[in-house]
């Protein structure tokens, strides 16, 4: 598989009363095509800078950012991305929030109509959901159009931010399954930001393991569970034997 995205020895401080305040230290990584990659570590540690930062919303103090090889730092239009709320616009249609995604890409916008249809259909948001508007929706179904949308759009990687933080659990349980059940049909590169364990066993190839901040990848592991994944997998004695080994790099040193 080729590499995707090259994160490689990036730093980012902020200036402050105090002085630099370092927020990222050294951090370097790879994702490759067709890879689930998470990144979870404490609240405070960098993830979203460093999701910035891939975007091209931001520079790096220092380091180098590659996409396909060629450097990308501070560049936007790279990465499709999924923020941690739906931002779905209020005043469009569910059909045309994916639809104006689509047209920003360069996609043509009679495509850009028939992919949007077409895939609300496949996704099982049917029955009128496409000329709905948002505050109609749950929102769990508001997360499914967010996700949708990044997964149309043709950048070659998803970047995920928390994409499910603001739902209850049982939600969140069924939008995990669901984001499963269709990434496996894809298989689109993604970056997930988490802070859940479990979500970031359950999806992930393999989870990065940040520190406090200033962050640093303090450890990489390779999830060991065959795909396609089942709900079984959260009373294999392996699945909470590495749920431990997690949470103990990331309890606050005392």
């Amino acid at each position: 598989m080729s590499i995707v995205l090259e994160v490689d020895g990036i730093s980012k401080s902020f200036d402050g009363q105090a002085g630099a305040k370092a927020v990222l230290s050294d951090v370097s990584f790879h994702v490759k095509e067709g890879e689930f990659v998470s990144l979870i570590g404490p609240s405070g540690s960098g993830k979203t800078t460093l999701f910035h930062l891939i975007g091209g919303l931001a520079k790096p103090t220092g380091g180098d950012i590659r996409i396909h090889g060629r450097s990308t730092v501070g560049e936007r239009g790279n990465i499709a991305y999924m923020p941690q709320q739906a931002s779905l616009m209020p005043w469009l249609t569910v059909a045309a929030n994916i639809e104006l995604a689509l047209d920003i890409a360069g996609i043509d916008r009679q495509d850009a109509r028939s992919m949007a249809r077409e895939w609300l259909e496949r996704v099982g948001l049917k029955d009128g959901i496409a000329e709905s508007y948002p505050n109609l929706l749950s929102g769990g179904m508001q997360q499914r159009v967010s996700f949708l949308r990044a997964l149309l759009s043709p950048q070659p990687l998803m970047c995920l931010d928390e994409p499910f933080g603001a739902l209850d659990a049982l939600t969140r349980m069924q939008m995990q399954s669901w984001l499963l059940s269709l990434w496996e049909e894809n298989r689109r590169t993604v970056l997930l930001v988490t802070h859940s364990i479990e979500e970031a066993l359950l999806l992930s190839d393999r989870i990065l393991v940040l520190s406090t901040a200033p962050a640093a990848v303090i450890r990489e592991i390779t999830v060991p569970f065959s795909r396609p994944r089942k709900d079984a997998l959260w009373s294999n004695p392996d699945f909470n034997e590495l749920k431990r080994e997690i949470y103990d790099l990331l309890k606050p040193v005392r």
